[in-house]
């Protein structure tokens, strides 16, 4: 269940982490996102993947 859970959060959060303009936009996305799914450390692991996605989008 928690491998289920930890895959369902990552989707989540490279799906929706893409949406914004800038940095901080995306990794905001990504928090909530990652709160929705895994509340508290979801919202850090989003966060987290917010940031990996625009600095690979940014390049």
């Amino acid at each position: 269940m928690r491998k289920v859970l930890g895959v369902c959060l990552v989707s989540a959060g490279l799906l929706l982490a893409a949406c914004g303009h800038n940095v901080e936009q995306r990794a905001a996305t990504g928090a909530v996102a990652g709160a929705v799914v895994g509340g508290p450390v979801g919202a850090a692991a989003g966060a987290a993947v917010g940031t990996a996605v625009s600095k690979g989008v940014d390049q």
